[in-house]
């Protein structure tokens, strides 16, 4: 059955190719995005999901054309590299904003719909960074675990309307994702491991997952009935990362985390 699935972040990287992947399907897909990106398999509404009234407008006009709303993939997002101490306060709030506000204004906005049917899935797009603190991506980690934290209380809100929402902790994908990162000014002490690691981190987006392999695993995830509330897709390294975070002593992961991201001992 075709069904009316919202992505948000479609102009370009993973939201553009799960747009096109399930508009090819066949399913009618809204991408919402700040970018106007021409397809013949989804229809872009520009939208900047940081303005609340924006995304308000989006979903009316979306509700003009569609009945229902079965499915919200919340993607849009940005990095943020650079040592904790060196980043600004504005490039925090630019990241939260994007990360975690915009995320949960667009659920807000599909909200009332999916309730009105009594059905309505919500994935948001998170990553496995999330379940621990990267090295010169702290504040990207924290903007992905606050919207876990959010996604884990939603999840009870919202049941009794037999919607169901889950995060998807993603590990590095091949994307030009670089090319959007919020990059603070790093001081000169952290500059020589910074480099180091920023040089293993751009290699590793480069090794990534590829976006098609991305869509697969959404598709699949979309069909599943009941969802669990946290979802892991990526490199078996960077997967395997997760249960070791629970599982060892805090000194021993963080000596394989040293070791992973290649600082000297």
């Amino acid at each position: 059955m075709k069904k009316t699935i919202i992505i948000t972040g479609t102009s370009s990287g993973i939201g553009k190719h799960l747009a096109e992947y399930f508009g090819q399907k066949g399913h009618r897909v809204y991408g919402l995005s700040r970018k106007n990106t021409e397809s013949d398999y989804f229809k872009t509404i520009p939208t900047d999901i940081t303005d609340e009234k924006a995304v308000e407008n989006a979903l009316s006009e979306i509700l003009l054309s569609e009945k229902r709303i079965d499915f919200l993939i919340n993607n849009a997002g940005m990095g943020m590299v650079g040592a904790v101490e060196d980043a600004t306060k504005e490039d925090i709030r630019k990241l939260f904003d994007l990360n975690l506000i915009g995320a949960v204004q667009v659920m807000n906005a599909v909200l009332p719909k999916m309730r009105d049917q009594k059905a309505g899935k919500i994935i948001n797009i998170s990553s496995i960074g999330s379940e621990m603190g990267l090295p010169f991506r702290g504040f990207y980690s924290a903007s992905k675990a606050a919207l876990d934290k959010v996604t884990e209380a939603i999840r009870y809100e919202v049941s009794p309307w037999n919607i169901d929402v889950c995060s998807l902790h993603l590990g590095d994908i091949k994307t030009k994702i670089a090319d959007h990162r919020v990059m603070s000014t790093v001081s000169e002490p952290y500059r020589s491991t910074f480099n180091k690691v920023f040089a293993l981190m751009n290699s590793h987006v480069d090794q990534g997952t590829e976006t098609a392999e991305v869509a697969e695993y959404i598709e699949r995830l979309l069909n599943k009935e009941n969802w669990k509330a946290h979802y892991y897709f990526g490199k078996f390294g960077q997967r395997i990362g997760v249960p070791l975070k629970w599982i060892l002593p805090q000194k021993t992961f963080e000596k394989l985390m040293r070791k992973y991201n290649q600082f000297s001992s």
